[in-house]
């Protein structure tokens, strides 16, 4: 999962790895009868003490340890997707929480990574941003609620710039379009202001119409 990082927010949500049954935190910790680590750092499985030889394992042991050993991959897999996506969004590397496998072994079942997720200091940056946080928070083959969630709000993110940007550019083509306008306007009335002079009518009827 990806936690999000936000000048603006002090918390920080993060992009789970989908939980999925005998695979993920709780349901792996509770299938296993093993509790799951707290989240640390990414380092190397550490045995744990009274485990059990591979070749002594019973059979449901060993789907067990199967089931976690697959759900390890994953967990790193996705969590490594978000980094390789991320660049220089991410803020912290992969952390992992792990079960203890029949074998003594800790196992990944679930992570995040920590990307900021601040907006950008104009409409244009906040655009590129958001379309990385994105591009970030999906970038694994399985993402999971909380990283379709951190996508959508980079699209809402996206959505408030490009509506600051088309802000902007009306009022700016409007000034332009006002200041292209006063010389023809004043054009315009000198010729009516000529016209009325060699029929004797006032100027002013015809300035009127263009006040």
């Amino acid at each position: 999962m990806i936690a999000s990082l936000s000048s603006a927010v002090s918390t920080a949500p993060s992009f789970p790895t989908r939980p999925l049954p005998a695979r993920t935190g709780a349901g792996v910790a509770a299938a296993d009868g093993a509790p799951a680590g707290e989240a640390t750092a990414d380092g190397p499985p550490v045995a744990a003490a009274g485990g059990q030889e591979k070749g002594q394992l019973s059979e449901a042991d060993r789907q067990r340890l199967q089931s976690l050993q697959r759900s390890d991959r994953q967990v790193r897999a996705h969590e490594m997707a978000h980094v390789a996506a991320g660049g220089s969004l991410v803020r912290s590397g992969a952390s992992f929480s792990y079960a203890i496998g029949p074998d003594g072994q800790r196992y990944a079942v679930g992570g995040e990574v920590a990307i900021d997720t601040s907006p950008g200091r104009s409409p244009e940056e906040t655009l590129d941003k958001a379309a990385r946080i994105r591009a970030a928070a999906l970038a694994p083959a399985d993402p999971s609620p909380q990283d379709r969630q951190v996508a959508a709000m980079a699209t809402r993110m996206a959505m408030q710039a490009s509506m600051e940007l088309a802000l902007r550019r009306d009022g700016t083509a409007g000034t332009a379009a006002a200041a292209d306008s006063r010389p023809a306007g004043a054009a315009t009335v000198a010729a009516y202001a000529g016209v009325a002079a060699t029929t004797g009518d006032a100027p002013a009827a015809a300035i009127d119409l263009f006040a």
